[in-house]
């Protein structure tokens, strides 16, 4: 792609801020990358990011091919709720990591993805499932997941201005006193333990809001419904045990399973319901993991 800047509202503006804005449908990072690395010139040269426009300058960019990664497909089983050529909505078990790292180089989601979808025209100049949102390992339920960069784009602005609804499941150990509420808390690294997140009370971490209802109640312990307004790590976990003062059960980081009222096989959090706008259509969408069994007890209460 090659044209000159002859706008007015061209002149003076910076190299990757007009090319964000001649590409609205590729990501800022994506951009970055392509100026780093000299895909995107001026005047036939390679720039740094924030070179100053003038009127006749000749910009030139060339997208390279996608090219594979290194991530190995792996044949593990998913379930699928909805695909099209943009995402893919699925219910991700409990148990299953959603990213290789360091203790997790595969098994994880993204290599059972790598086999599964047939059809990923590349995020991020890589030949990948676009992550746009995560699960915990032990968490189970609904994720949705990007095959392009223009789905990825959208899908992430739209976490980010909050206009997708997550609604979770999850069972306590222990039970409120009040039926409903809101938390809004400031949730950031716990001070000593750093696997933890914590509430923070001195204004450090970030914003984080979940509304919440219960829904029943058996052996002492509830059945919550949470909304999630904000995406923090580990926000539920952290609302539950340090605001609800309950605990989840069977969660091994914030509580200490064996000690708890009921013993379950995991950790009772679910991504039950999620609703968004498609990021390419924009229609209206709405999707539900079915609850696992060990929650049976707790739903036969809310369906009864």
């Amino acid at each position: 792609m090659d044209w000159l800047i002859s706008e007015t509202v061209d002149i003076g503006d910076r190299f990757d801020k007009h090319l964000a804005r001649r590409l609205p449908d590729m990501s800022r990072s994506r951009l970055q990358d392509l100026i780093k690395e000299g895909h995107a010139t001026l005047n036939g040269k390679a720039v740094k990011a924030g070179a100053t426009l003038k009127c006749g300058d000749a910009v030139s960019l060339t997208v390279p091919d996608v090219a594979e990664v290194e991530i190995k497909a792996q044949n593990i089983p998913l379930t699928i709720l909805y695909e099209d050529s943009d995402i893919v909505v699925l219910d991700k078990a409990s148990g299953l990591v959603v990213h290789p790292a360091e203790g997790n180089p595969d098994g994880t989601l993204v290599n059972a993805l790598l086999h599964h979808i047939e059809d990923l025209s590349g995020i991020g100049g890589e030949m990948r499932p676009g992550i746009v949102h995560r699960l915990d390992k032990d968490t189970s339920g609904c994720m949705v997941v990007a095959k392009n960069d223009i789905a990825h784009r959208r899908l992430t602005e739209a976490f980010s201005e909050r206009r997708i609804s997550k609604i979770y499941l999850a069972v306590v150990n222990g039970v409120p006193k009040e039926e409903s509420g809101r938390i809004e808390t400031s949730i950031g690294r716990h001070p000593v333990d750093r696997k933890r997140m914590s509430n923070l009370l001195d204004g450090a971490g970030k914003n984080a809001v979940t509304e919440w209802k219960r829904l029943s109640v058996d052996e002492g312990c509830a059945l919550i419904q949470c909304r999630l307004l904000t995406g923090r790590t580990h926000q539920i976990r952290v609302h539950m045990r340090e605001s609800l003062q309950c605990a989840i059960l069977g969660d091994p980081i914030y509580a200490n399973p064996a000690k708890q009222r009921v013993r379950v096989p995991r950790l009772m959090l679910h991504a039950w319901r999620l609703s968004f706008n498609h990021p390419i259509h924009d229609q209206p969408m709405a999707f539900e993991a079915k609850v696992p069994e060990e929650y049976g007890a707790w739903m036969k209460l809310v369906e009864g």
